[in-house]
């Protein structure tokens, strides 16, 4: 009896123990499996954060009116250095977007502000939409006013000297004539269905240009565009 007794006290335990441990294990899986389910869900909120397509459509006055101001408060040394993105991106705040709404009295307004030392936050009155159109026209046009170096010829000796302006450069070599196309927002079909995002400049056989970007020539032929939309669809 005592022999019978002590095997039913282990098997009791063995079961017991069992218990624990799945137990134990199940805990740990479904801890892992929240973590999991979180973390996929912050990183699909994280992808939701992104913009995915803006409409560029910041008329040339508003563009060269700000650039003006960003390029003169910098050289001019004033004591409040302007942004010309900032600017705009507080112009369509205001706007929605739709510059045909543009008033010069606007522009002028917001720059007194900024002068007088008023931040940018404080003059916004939609911040989420604020957040919007500086992230996106800051992806478009940060490269293109900013400090940069040219060669002169000072004292017949070539030196490089820092200036504050426009970065932004026409490819083509000086002197080699070219037509230019706006077709910047039609529609494209290579491949697929898009909207053409630039603008198209034709230069004749043989013009030296520079390259606009860094990066590596994957091919060079004589050939019409067109083999573009053949290869398009073979990938």
């Amino acid at each position: 009896m005592v022999l019978k007794a002590i095997k039913v006290n282990k098997i009791y335990i063995i079961g017991i123990i069992t218990i624990m441990v799945v137990t134990t294990i199940s805990f740990t899986l479904i801890k892992e499996l929240k973590q999991a389910i979180e973390t996929e869900s912050n990183s699909v909120v994280e992808e939701k954060k992104y913009i995915k397509w803006v409409d560029y459509n910041v008329p040339l006055e508003v563009m060269e009116k700000t650039a003006k101001l960003d390029i003169n408060s910098h050289n001019k040394e004033e004591k409040v250095k302007l942004n010309w993105i900032e600017l705009i991106s507080c112009l369509a705040t205001k706007y929605g977007g739709n510059f045909k709404s543009f008033k010069q009295s606007d522009l002028d307004s917001l720059v007194e502000k900024l002068k007088q030392g008023e931040k940018i936050e404080n003059i916004v009155s939609n911040h989420e939409l604020y957040d919007y159109y500086i992230e996106a026209y800051t992806a478009i046009l940060e490269e293109f006013i900013g400090e940069y170096e040219i060669q002169e010829f000072e004292n017949n000796e070539k030196v490089f000297k820092k200036k504050y302006g426009i970065k932004a450069f026409l490819p083509i070599a000086k002197n080699y004539g070219f037509s230019h196309y706006d077709d910047f927002g039609n529609s494209r079909s290579y491949g697929y269905k898009r909207i053409h995002l630039g603008n198209d400049l034709m230069g004749q056989i043989g013009t030296p240009i520079i390259a606009v970007e860094s990066g590596i020539v994957e091919a060079c032929r004589m050939e019409s565009i067109w083999w573009l939309e053949g290869r398009n669809k073979k990938l």
